[in-house]
């Protein structure tokens, strides 16, 4: 005689097919739930520093020739919302002068005071219109206010440090 083997136990009624999976999947996410909020919660505690993968602490922009031409020929670089929703951080990169490696000039993408007036570009000039229809030349924009600025690294390279948004 063989040996018996024991079987599961089946569900037997319509009703406990029907709930037992149904509980059984909400019990599967609840907990995916609970684990997911308890990494998040514990990333987010304690001194955990910000990211380059969130919030990168420069912008590379590549060559200072290649983006001194850029601006030469086509005006300057305009970076629409940088780090925000809203675009309050809107950029634009201004090149002045001969020398490549100097001459690096930053603005908020608005007027002065009016962070809620996004400027756009004339296509191929350094003129801007603000929200009201004004013209506005590339150095009557805002200056920053936060420690933001075009950075040249050994002569060839252009990054803008964006530190001051991701801190």
């Amino acid at each position: 005689m063989a040996p018996q083997v024991d079987r599961p136990a089946r569900l037997r009624t319509p009703f406990a097919r029907a709930v037992v999976p149904v509980l059984g999947g909400i019990l599967f996410f609840v907990v995916a739930g609970l684990f997911t909020w308890g990494v998040a919660s514990y990333l987010s505690s304690g001194n955990s520093e910000p990211s380059d993968l969130l919030a990168p602490r420069r912008l590379d922009l590549g060559s200072v020739t290649g983006r001194a031409s850029d601006v030469a020929e086509e005006g300057p670089l305009l970076f629409n919302e940088l780090s925000t929703i809203s675009g309050e951080r809107s950029l634009v990169v201004d090149h002045e002068g001969d020398d490549p490696a100097v001459g690096w000039r930053l603005y908020y993408a608005f007027p002065p005071g009016r962070p809620d007036c996004p400027v756009t570009q004339v296509r191929g000039t350094a003129t801007f219109i603000d929200c009201d229809g004004a013209e506005l030349d590339v150095t009557e924009l805002s200056p920053p206010t936060e420690e933001v600025r075009p950075v040249v690294e050994d002569e060839r390279t252009l990054y803008l440090d964006l530190r001051a948004f991701s801190e």
